[in-house]
């Protein structure tokens, strides 16, 4: 099973090298066009936003729930296919083709289910220590919350509070102050670096490997690359997992994020993370 597996990521990470040089040949989506028509979410216009219920499904996921919050995944959260997690996210939250298909994938070989044919419940990818960690930025760690689909207020609160940056083209507008502040990357690896120390102190089955802080870097990358650390748009989506009204992604790229340009975010977000806390 190994060498199948060599051959499909060496396709998968040579795809994306491609998209990644399309995407820097090719003029960026206007803005407002960044949905593709025919999508939710075209022209920023998002379907219903309905709380989950009692007995719906989410996961430690933010991006995936709004997805069920607003009905473009099943709203209960149960029974979905990876395919079509690839699809909706891509056309959502404009990531490269390249993306959406690794990531899936990835996801069902920890559930150890089929890309292909199975399906998942949201609930099913809080699997502690699978793509869930201690230490997330939303929050609490398993040992304390083992409902991984709850979103921690307190830490979204603070982690958006912390924000130190300014949108420089609203920089003159008083009406569009409060949309002006941003989230920036030292903002994000300093709250990490807490989250990670305080951790440590409060949990004691606390574990964190080098994949999951490098996983950790990765949702902060998120709220900078597909949010712009925009805190307007990160507190209705952490805290309600709701996608606001005119909302589109921060990314124009003709064929979305890909991961090579990702991961120049993820890696000196890490870099700076990991400066913090020694620094603690």
């Amino acid at each position: 099973m190994a060498i199948p597996k060599i051959f499909s990521d060496t396709f998968v990470f040579a795809w994306d090298f491609l998209l990644t040089l399309t995407n820097i040949v090719t003029p960026s989506i206007k803005a407002g066009h960044v949905v593709p028509e025919g999508h939710a979410g075209a022209g920023g216009e998002w379907p219903e936003y309905v709380p989950p219920g009692e007995d719906d499904s989410r996961s430690a996921c933010p991006m995936l729930n709004a997805l069920a919050n607003h009905g473009i995944l099943p709203h209960d959260g149960k029974n979905i296919s990876f395919k079509a997690m690839n699809e909706t996210v891509r056309s959502t939250y404009n990531f490269a083709p390249s993306f959406c298909y690794f990531v899936p994938n990835y996801i069902a070989g920890i559930l150890k289910k089929d890309y292909s044919k199975d399906t998942f419940d949201l609930a099913e990818i809080s699997l502690h220590n699978g793509i869930e960690h201690d230490a997330s930025l939303t929050r609490e760690d398993t040992f304390h919350q083992p409902d991984q689909g709850k979103p921690h207020v307190p830490f979204i609160e603070e982690l958006l509070q912390s924000a130190s940056g300014k949108d420089s083209k609203n920089k003159n507008s008083t009406e569009d102050a409060s949309h002006a502040v941003l989230l920036t990357s030292e903002d994000l690896a300093r709250y990490s670096a807490k989250r990670r120390t305080e951790a440590k102190v409060h949990n004691p089955d606390f574990s964190l490997s080098a994949f999951h802080k490098a996983f950790g870097s990765s949702n902060s990358a998120t709220l900078l690359r597909i949010f712009g650390g925009r805190v307007s748009d990160l507190r209705p989506f952490l805290i309600e997992e709701r996608i606001p009204e005119g909302w589109e992604p921060s990314v124009r790229s003709r064929v979305g994020l890909t991961m090579a340009v990702f991961n120049l975010t993820v890696l000196p977000l890490e870099t700076a993370t990991e400066r913090c806390t020694k620094a603690d």
